[in-house]
């Protein structure tokens, strides 16, 4: 299965986090936790993490071109999370 993994660097982790996982629970399969979450989206999955001044977030999918639409389904929705706020997204295969 294809994987790929970002660390952003902000120090809105947890909200960033948060808003995404309320935001997917009325359409996807959401697990959140305090640190830690995973959405479920048909073609693979998500894991964020928070830590100490960025985000992780790790997809993996069933095919690399559903790699690279999950991976952009992501960024656009975070940036849209972040408002004011510029990340610097950038996955690593």
């Amino acid at each position: 299965m294809p994987m790929s993994r970002a660390e952003i660097a902000t120090d809105s982790g947890a909200m960033l986090m948060n808003r995404l996982c309320k935001h997917w629970a009325h359409k996807l399969e959401v697990e959140q936790g305090e640190e830690e979450s995973r959405v479920r989206f048909g073609e693979g999955s998500c894991i964020m993490r928070v830590e100490p001044d960025k985000l992780v977030v790790a997809v993996e999918a069933l095919e690399e071109e559903d790699l690279d639409r999950l991976e952009g389904i992501i960024d656009s929705h975070l940036e849209r999370m972040a408002g004011d706020e510029t990340l610097n997204i950038v996955w690593e295969n």
